[in-house]
């Protein structure tokens, strides 16, 4: 396929081809909404090896790879390397937008030898998957333009994090460059602990998966004919949902994250809690308090809280735990899961490991299940007047007296343990 032809999806949603972004001259392999004016793409090959004339060649080889080839054929700038060889290749641009290789001779439509989805650029697609195959050594990850101008990787990212050596809760993270920018909190069974607003709609379906050999969010079309897509946008340093008007011709946000200075990463440092509604927007976590009370109070968070009285763990005196409800769950970078315990299990193999600072289920469904613990501080929680997760913070023996005052608080509620 030279420069000036297309391949075109079944139906006529998509379209493949060569194009120039923005003001650039160069030009690029793509994947674009045909039916939408602006010429919307949603996926890139060579993203940061552009192409300065009208030289491009896209071919299918017989062994079922693909290239981009340059300068009357001598330099390939871009290749796949399928790990198993097709007898009769087959290239297909399907309805969804994903572009496929699989061998005709194959009677499994669906076996794909390579595809695009496997390889996303700064846009979530219906059908797509962000996220990990345990099995593969597959990262599903989005990464936005540098600029409306050059498609190359720019400075956010967006992915599902998790340690497989130590088991830790996976949860999705935005980041610029190598900082956490955003979280969305956790997948606690119903939507991320981040996200209230993630509920059944009349738009699409979600759906998180989570097993020994895969772990990865997606999303599918309840109506066809409804044209939404989730996109990293470096303009605007944000995770957006965008819903195309017809009508209006135009993209309408339908949400987007981080929403306010709550979502900001880390943005009342550790052992603190961040609420929009109060002011100041940050407080210390009950049985917490200011690392730096000056800084504190000059409204400078970072250096967060601190413990208000030591944890005794295997001492003579009783470490305990309060409830905190309505909760975004602290960053999982430091945790350990096991999905097959309950909650007062979970509770015990906490109070049993000194370094263990929380514990919660992993999964709110019905009455609860499994079993997430922290280790170390506590970050990048904030409070939802609905639909956030409970939280169980361990405090110190000496706190407990305190705390379990109903004047000193109201929300917290105490539970003890007695170390044997």
């Amino acid at each position: 396929m030279r420069d000036g032809t297309t391949l075109i999806s079944s139906e006529g949603t998509f379209e493949l081809g060569f194009f120039t972004p923005g003001n650039s001259n160069n030009r690029y392999l793509g994947i674009w909404y045909r039916n939408i004016p602006d010429s919307t793409v949603v996926w890139v090959a060579n993203r940061c090896k552009p192409i300065n004339d009208s030289s491009g060649l896209f071919t299918l080889n017989n062994t079922g790879n693909l290239e981009l080839l340059v300068h009357n054929n001598k330099s390939v700038i871009w290749s796949t390397n399928l790990s198993k060889q097709a007898q009769e290749p087959l290239l297909q641009l399907l309805e969804n937008g994903n572009l496929v290789v699989r061998d005709e001779k194959d009677e499994n439509k669906d076996n794909y030898l390579w595809q695009s989805f496997d390889y996303p650029g700064d846009t979530f697609l219906p059908g797509m998957k962000m996220g990990l195959d345990l099995k593969r050594g597959i990262t599903w990850e989005l990464s936005s333009w540098k600029s409306l101008n050059d498609p190359c990787n720019g400075d956010f990212s967006y992915g599902i994090e998790y340690n497989e050596q130590h088991h830790t809760y996976p949860e999705p993270i935005l980041r610029k460059g190598y900082t956490k920018f955003y979280r969305t909190g956790p997948w606690n069974g119903l939507r991320y602990s981040g996200c209230p607003e993630l509920r059944p709609n009349t738009l699409y379906d979600y759906q998180f998966v989570y097993t020994d050999d895969e772990i990865y969010y997606t999303y599918s079309l309840k109506n066809k004919s409804v044209i939404t897509k989730v996109v990293i946008n470096q303009t605007t340093n944000s995770r957006q949902r965008l819903i195309w008007i017809e009508t209006e011709k135009i993209w309408k946000p339908y949400y987007s994250g981080p929403r306010d200075q709550c979502d900001k990463y880390g943005q009342c440092g550790a052992n603190a809690e961040c609420i929009i509604t109060e002011n100041p927007i940050c407080q210390c976590l009950k049985g917490f308090k200011p690392k730096s009370l000056q800084d504190w109070n000059s409204m400078d968070w970072s250096k967060g809280c601190v413990r208000s009285k030591p944890l005794s763990c295997h001492g003579k005196g009783k470490d305990g735990f309060l409830k905190f409800s309505g909760l975004k769950l602290p960053d999982t970078q430091y945790t350990w899961v096991n999905k097959g315990m309950n909650l007062r299990e979970c509770k015990d193999k906490c109070l049993r490991n000194c370094s263990c600072m929380a514990y919660t289920n992993s999964d709110i469904r019905g009455e609860g299940s499994g079993c997430v613990i922290w280790f170390g501080n506590l970050y990048d929680i904030r409070q939802f007047p609905s639909g956030g997760q409970d939280l169980f913070v361990r405090i110190s023996a000496s706190e407990i007296a305190r705390v379990d005052d109903p004047k000193v608080v109201e929300r917290a509620v105490i539970i003890t343990a007695i170390l044997g």
